[in-house]
Formats: structure tokens, C-alpha cells, sequence
């Protein structure tokens, strides 16, 4: 084994320290104005100087992120196995679909803000819209795309539509589902973020909100900066989760 070989993981840091690094070194060579760019330590320092304000609003995007995940997983799955199972039914369902991913999500997270308010609900139906389609679009694929020969040969065991659902179908879908949760998870705190900032009384969008009013760009890159940890970190247990529950294929290394 190489001693000098590094991990997909260990690249990663190395790659993130050294743009951090020369975001740092370009900042104070050609002494950016802090409202313009700040530096990576005057980010830290201000993460550092305010812990309680960043944890809650933290903690509270977050929420609404899971929640707003789940609902979409939880639709997109249970819709792409109806239309799996009544294929009828595809056609008029993507339309509706398609028309609501085409439809702007600055559009419709004021609307639901006016209509339920300005605590959590619309947040979390903001990034359930979000989700859902990417979590649609795999899954169906995956549940359609099943080979052939092993359709041949559940039919030839008689097995029922259920039965090949489920001892066929659905863990067929698995990887697409997984390759889903790739997307959709990052995007959930998008969501969730963008629906803050069309009214909120508190999270990472309403302090991000807050600070470009301000010009103080510090608070603002500190909030982006907990917001892209926080996707890398569920991107990663995503990955951790599919090499989990889809033991019987191979994955490269991390």
C-alpha cells in the first residue's frame, strides 16, 4: 500500500484549505475593503465572537431543511410506486409535476408566507417542493428500469405485481433513490434559506437577510459558510447511508 496515498475525504480538505488559504492570501495583499470581500479569519473570528446566534439560527434552518427533506422523500417515493404500479396514471401526474418545477421558487414562497404565515410551515412546503422532483424523476426510473430477464423470470415463478414491486422493483430503485438524496439534500437548505428570506423571524436566511442590508459582510459569508459545512456534511452522510443499505455493491473509496 502507498503510505502517500490519499482518501477521496482527505483531497477534499486539502483542496478546501488551499482555496481558503489563497482567499485569505488575496484579501490582504491587495487589501480588499471588508464590506467587498472579507477574509477567511475575520469569518472565523466572527463565527467565534457570536456562537448563540449562529447555533440557533443553525438549528432552526436545519429543522426546516429535514422536515422539508422528508416530506419531499416520503411524496416522491410513494408517488413514483403508484405510477409504478398504475402507469396510466404517469403521464398526467409528470405534467402536473413539471409544472411545478417550472414554476419560480421565488414566486411561490411569498405567496405561502402571506398564506400561513411567517413561522415554519411554509419553510418547510417550500423545501418539500424542492426536493420532491429530483426524488420523483430517480426513483420512477429506477422502479421502470428493471432488467428484463430477471421480469422474465418472476413471471415465470407466476409472482404477483407486488411481489416483483418488491423483491425486484424497489431494490432496483435503491442507487437512483440514493443518487436523489445527493441532490436533494443540499438543495433542502437552499430551501430552506430562500424561504427565510422572504420572511422570517429567525435562521441562517433571516441573518443572512439581515446582514446584506447592513453590508456586513462578515455575518453574511459567516452564514454561507455554516450553510456549505452543513451540505458537505450531509452530502457525506448520504454516501455513508448507501454504502449501508446497498451493502451488495461495490463503492470506491472515500
Amino acid at each position: 500500500m502507498n503510505p502517500f496515498r490519499l482518501s477521496g475525504g482527505q483531497i477534499a480538505v486539502l483542496i478546501v484549505t488551499v482555496f481558503l488559504l489563497a482567499w485569505e492570501a488575496a484579501v490582504r495583499l491587495l487589501t480588499i475593503p471588508v464590506y467587498l470581500l472579507p477574509a477567511p479569519s475575520r469569518i472565523l473570528r466572527t463565527l467565534i465572537e457570536h456562537p448563540a446566534l449562529y447555533a440557533q439560527a443553525s438549528l432552526l434552518t436545519l429543522a426546516e431543511a429535514f422536515a422539508g427533506l422528508l416530506i419531499g422523500l416520503l411524496a416522491g417515493v410513494m408517488i413514483a410506486a403508484l405510477l409504478t404500479l398504475l402507469p396510466g396514471l404517469e403521464e398526467g401526474v409528470m405534467t402536473l409535476a413539471i409544472l411545478l418545477k417550472s414554476t419560480p421558487l421565488v414566486a411561490i414562497a411569498p405567496l405561502l408566507t402571506i398564506w400561513l404565515g411567517f413561522g415554519i410551515l411554509p419553510k418547510i412546503l417550500i423545501t418539500a417542493l424542492l426536493t420532491f422532483f429530483p426524488v420523483l424523476v430517480n426513483v420512477l426510473s429506477g422502479l421502470q428500469k428493471t432488467d428484463s430477464h430477471h421480469l422474465e423470470l418472476f413471471h415465470s415463478w407466476h409472482a404477483s405485481r407486488r411481489e416483483v414491486f418488491r423483491h425486484l422493483r424497489a431494490p432496483n430503485a435503491l442507487p437512483y433513490l440514493f443518487a436523489a438524496l445527493k441532490i436533494s439534500a443540499p438543495l433542502a437548505l437552499i430551501g430552506a434559506v430562500v424561504a427565510e428570506w422572504t420572511g422570517a423571524s429567525g435562521g441562517l436566511g433571516r441573518v443572512m437577510w439581515l446582514a446584506y442590508t447592513n453590508l456586513n459582510l462578515p455575518f453574511l459569508f459567516a452564514a454561507i459558510f455554516i450553510l456549505a459545512a452543513a451540505g458537505m456534511a450531509l452530502y457525506r452522510l448520504t454516501v455513508w447511508l448507501e454504502r449501508q443499505v446497498i451493502f451488495w455493491q461495490s463503492h470506491p473509496e472515500p
